[in-house]
């Protein structure tokens, strides 16, 4: 006999099967791909101010690692190979805010690992969750940025990270609220009273 605790992470919540997993993927991509259309060009830097973070991160908090990598995966082929899903309707590598978006596949995947892991349970876990993955955005982003014109870093710094930070807390602060309100919603968190609780997710056996 084995007691069943709570599904890791949000997608989990949807019966288990390929179909799920298939439409989760692809579902990711294009909520990434539409969201991301909501930016603002800037005029003193070529990386817009683009929601797509923000949607990156909470898919990948909500489908987990390993779906998270697939449907990120899935975004950049796409536009990679030139469909239109980066901001603006963009598509392709050449851009030099393109390192950012490349960003978007190893942070979602850190941020599905650490929902998987509780992450997604409370505000400051959440919150902190965030943080980490939007960093893992700038290590990609910025280097890109740097080679692509012809920059040193403290100038990608002033041109690919100093403007967003104001917009990352916000965005942050919004993820540290939506992913636990959902969870306490939806009040999933079989065997304890705390659907927010971040404990330990798996089959017991007893």
């Amino acid at each position: 006999m084995s007691m069943t605790l709570s599904p890791p992470v949000l997608g989990d919540l949807l019966p288990a099967t390929r179909l799920r997993d298939v439409a989760l993927v692809v579902g990711g991509a294009t909520t990434v791909a539409l969201v991301g259309q909501i930016s603002v060009p800037l005029p003193f830097t070529p990386v817009p101010l683009t929601l797509g973070t923000f949607a990156a991160l909470a898919v990948g908090a909500s489908l987990g690692p390993v779906r998270a990598t697939l449907s990120l995966g899935l975004f950049l082929v796409a536009g990679i190979i030139g469909a239109p899903v980066f901001a603006g309707w963009g598509s392709g590598w050449e851009a030099a805010s393109f390192g950012y978006a490349l960003g978007y596949l190893p942070a979602a995947a850190l941020a599905g690992w650490l929902a998987a892991r509780g992450a997604d349970r409370s505000v400051w876990r959440a919150a902190a969750m965030y943080a980490a993955a939007g960093a893992v955005i700038y290590l990609f982003g910025v280097p890109w940025l740097m080679v692509a014109l012809g920059v040193g870093l403290p100038e990608a710094i002033a041109l690919g990270v100093l403007p967003f930070l104001v917009g990352d807390a916000l965005k942050a602060a919004a993820v540290a609220l939506l992913l636990p309100g959902t969870w306490r919603l939806l009040g999933s968190r079989a065997g304890s009273d705390d659907p927010a609780d971040p404990a330990p997710r798996r089959s017991i056996p007893t």
